[in-house]
């Protein structure tokens, strides 16, 4: 069996000291050019693997991120674990999530308990965790860098990776008047997410901007739930001049409106073009498969950890740089223009 390689391997082939490899390994400015440049030759020769834990002795710190989240879908949460995952893994840290409940009037003392019993150096906060200030600001209080994943501008760049909501749920709406349809519904989310507000104002700018008229009746609040799509579909449904379209503000609530048009007898596209919003896995796999704005919350995840690293690195011109993704329309077989 291999040897494992260890750091002494290391500085002994590159003809420096232990204590220049672990600079190199911990991204120390301090080590000349020369030397880093042969340090990471050998590293990368040798494949020599730090532990985490040894390096987080040596730097005073545990090389430990943490993921404190309060979501209940698994497919956003997979993809927020992948895309965080992916820069740990190269990066030498590791994941530690720690699932939260975001109504419980402890959670602030939780989270920083957590932090500190943990020794983690710093967190990812994801939606609806994100959105709560307290938190952001008692860690920031205790100098553990954090870096949010928002609908919206709520926080310092260095903090902050936003998907621009509106402007999808703009698209969306543009879309479907630019496929001929006028009266179009709207499931909106729950209150008190920005991600509800955003998508809904994105759903009103359209209108505005094409000289729609806002109708009330039009617009139903929903819980981003199967079962709230399904409820809010029969209620627009059954009205005396039902929509020709209906924009749901995720895909759950969208599959619920497909089967609400179901139940009804409605054919979807030919009777009724539905949308929805976040590209959930199910999307591309309901019959008909779903036109939706695809959000992407990997390379979200993926960015976040970059600059949380990058902070806990000292890189702080790194981390500042302003990170704001765009949601893709992703065309399917639910929607169809107005023959």
């Amino acid at each position: 069996m291999r040897e494992k390689v260890t750091i002494n391997d290391v500085a002994r082939l590159a003809g420096v000291s232990k204590r220049t490899v672990s600079r190199v390994l911990n991204e120390s400015p301090v080590v000349a050019e020369s030397s880093r440049e042969k340090v990471q030759r050998i590293i990368s020769e040798l494949g020599y693997q730090p532990n985490p834990q040894a390096r987080g002795l040596a730097a005073s710190r545990s090389y430990l991120i943490g993921l404190v989240y309060d979501n209940p879908d698994p497919f956003f949460m997979e993809s927020v674990i992948r895309g965080i995952s992916s820069v740990c893994i190269e990066k030498g840290y590791e994941l530690v999530i720690r699932p939260s409940d975001r109504t419980d009037p402890n959670l602030v003392d939780q989270v920083i308990n957590f932090v500190s019993r943990a020794q983690i150096d710093g967190v990812i906060l994801p939606p609806p965790i994100s959105e709560m200030d307290a938190i952001a600001d008692e860690l920031e209080a205790n100098g553990v860098p954090c870096v949010r994943l928002a609908a919206a501008q709520i926080d310092e760049p260095h903090r902050l990776v936003i998907s621009d909501e509106r402007s999808g749920a703009k698209q969306m709406t543009e879309y479907l008047i630019n496929s001929g349809h006028s009266r179009i519904g709207y499931i909106s989310g729950p209150k008190g997410l920005k991600s509800t507000w955003e998508r809904r104002e994105g759903y009103l700018d359209a209108l505005r901007s094409h000289d729609l008229e806002v109708d009330p009746d039009l617009l139903i609040r929903g819980a981003y739930t199967f079962e709230s799509g399904v409820k809010a579909g029969r209620e627009l449904l059954s009205a005396p001049q039902r929509p020709t379209a209906i924009f749901a503000s995720n895909d759950q609530m969208a599959i619920g409106v497909v089967n609400a048009a179901r139940e009804l007898g409605l054919t979807v596209p030919a009777d009724l073009s539905v949308a929805g919003f976040d590209d959930h896995e199910l999307a591309a796999q309901i019959i008909p498969s779903l036109t939706t704005i695809r959000r992407p919350v990997q390379l979200m995840a993926t960015l976040a950890a970059q600059k949380l690293i990058a902070t806990i690195d000292g890189h702080h011109d790194a981390a500042s740089d302003d990170c704001v993704l765009n949601p893709e329309l992703v065309l399917r077989d639910s929607t169809a223009p107005i023959s």
